[in-house]
């Protein structure tokens, strides 16, 4: 088999713009409504989120991933973005 080449990479993984998280933003996540009482797939996105307790705030990468977290758990988090 011939070597990989740079440019065999797949369109859309060469972007003109740079993604998210390359770009360096994050985002301010922070509890604000506990989980108990939600459904456990809530409960587990709040912990794959790493957080514990109400008005305990991290801060996570921009990605798809991440927003798409966050958009499951919405009414019990606040957001900011960060440079």
């Amino acid at each position: 088999m011939p070597a990989s080449r740079p440019d065999d990479t797949p369109a859309r993984a060469r972007s003109a713009e740079p993604s998210a998280a390359a770009a360096g933003r994050s985002l301010r996540i922070t509890l604000l409504r506990s989980p108990i009482g939600n459904t456990e797939r809530h409960k587990a996105t709040v912990r794959g989120l790493g957080l514990r307790r109400i008005r305990q705030t991290v801060v996570r990468p921009d990605n798809p991933a991440v927003r798409g977290m966050i958009f499951k758990i919405q009414h019990m988090v606040q957001v900011e973005e960060q440079g």
